[in-house]
């Protein structure tokens, strides 16, 4: 590895970082130090191998990858992170900005555009889309806050997830195990979902929770 600068792949797909890996490591200056699946075996990853550069999914097997993010934010403050993640830009692509790390792309995009944002991550600059890049130049421009398309964009990163997870059909004894908090804590979330939604029932707002994620899985297509 000596002259090379090495990465961290954080995701639940073997086969995604088994691609993920090759495609770096044919790189001359690139090579992938480790992978891990979930949240515990990312932070065992970083203190026993130290990479140059984390890569992460929002969806690890047992807690989210925006929640990673924030936490080794806190103790890794120069480690650069980059997203590479299924989900809807327009939704989570700035939450992962604003938590830490420096850039975000979707999984259909990464064959084209994953070694051009390893290496301006690493070389200390953001990278995202052109329409992200222009919606928080306007809104800075503008001095405006987070334009709502959607009331799910009103959701915290925290309620998000929940949310995402009851799309999933998940009860909330099973996202509480899932996120390793009480089930009251979820309950919570679920009633503060239920208020910014304007949705009255738990049914209500499983019905409309698959309703997003049906569209949201569209989007991608």
């Amino acid at each position: 590895m000596t002259g090379k600068r090495t990465i961290l792949i954080v995701d639940d797909h073997p086969i995604f970082r088994h691609g993920l890996a090759q495609l770096i490591n044919q790189e001359n200056d690139l090579i992938v130090c480790g992978e891990a699946e979930n949240y515990h075996a990312a932070w065992k990853a970083v203190k026993d191998l130290s990479p140059d550069m984390v890569i992460v999914d929002i969806t690890l097997k047992n807690m989210s990858g925006i929640d990673l993010i924030k936490e080794l934010r806190k103790t890794h403050k120069s480690l650069p992170m980059l997203v590479i993640s299924m989900h809807e830009e327009s939704l989570y692509a700035e939450r992962t900005l604003r938590a830490g790390a420096r850039g975000y792309i979707m999984k259909q995009e990464a064959s084209e555009s994953v070694i051009e944002a390893i290496r301006q991550v690493l070389d200390g600059r953001i990278y995202a889309s052109k329409n992200v890049t222009d919606n928080l130049l306007t809104r800075f421009v503008e001095g405006s806050q987070t334009s709502i398309d959607s009331p799910v964009q009103a959701l915290t990163d925290r309620e998000l997830e929940v949310f995402r997870l009851i799309s999933e059909g998940l009860s909330i004894s099973d996202i509480a195990d899932r996120l390793c908090l009480s089930v009251k804590t979820i309950g919570t979330h679920r009633e503060r979902i239920k208020e910014k939604l304007r949705i009255k029932s738990a049914t209500e707002l499983l019905r409309y929770a698959m309703k997003w994620a049906e569209d949201e899985a569209s989007a991608r297509q």
